[in-house]
């Protein structure tokens, strides 16, 4: 029974350490084409996507569900992200990703994480299986007790 436990808590950790990892932004749209056209020369590969706020997938998608997602994804993004410029994914590398983050346009919020509390992306395409952000990373001790005293 130990040895389950110590298989998912090393998952977890190697998908949080990953997370929190160094990431490189997509500035343009030809660099997120790019990154694209790599994600797709790589679909055979076992990916997972996750939409922050659902559960975490269990299974890695199809090589024709990720390619969809792609097109989808891109769509959403360059009709719902008004700008010149992308600017709203990341990798943690351009050329042989193994985990992209993409904000959604219309959740931004400050993305920098100036206010020292991070900030989640809408989206999370990974090698890894994910795991629940919403658990793993809780909301600010600072909303924890607002929280609290809202039903105390």
């Amino acid at each position: 029974m130990n040895d389950i436990y110590s298989i998912v808590n090393n998952r977890e950790a190697e998908f949080m350490t990953t997370f929190r990892g160094k990431f490189v932004g997509v500035l343009t749209w030809e660099q997120l084409d790019d990154l694209w056209t790599t994600l797709r020369a790589r679909a055979t590969q076992q990916w997972y996507v996750y939409q922050i706020g659902e559960p975490p997938p269990e299974l890695p998608l199809m090589p024709d569900q990720l390619h969809r997602l792609v097109s989808e994804l891109d769509a959403l993004l360059r009709r719902d992200h008004l700008y010149d410029y992308c600017g709203i994914v990341y990798a943690d590398n351009l050329q042989e990703p193994t985990l992209i983050k993409v904000f959604d346009p219309n959740n931004l919020g400050s993305s920098c994480g100036f206010s020292g509390t991070t900030v989640l992306p809408g989206w999370i395409i990974s090698r890894l299986p994910p795991v629940d952000l919403h658990a793993t990373l809780p909301p600010p001790n600072s909303r924890r007790r607002w929280w609290q005293k809202l039903f105390s």
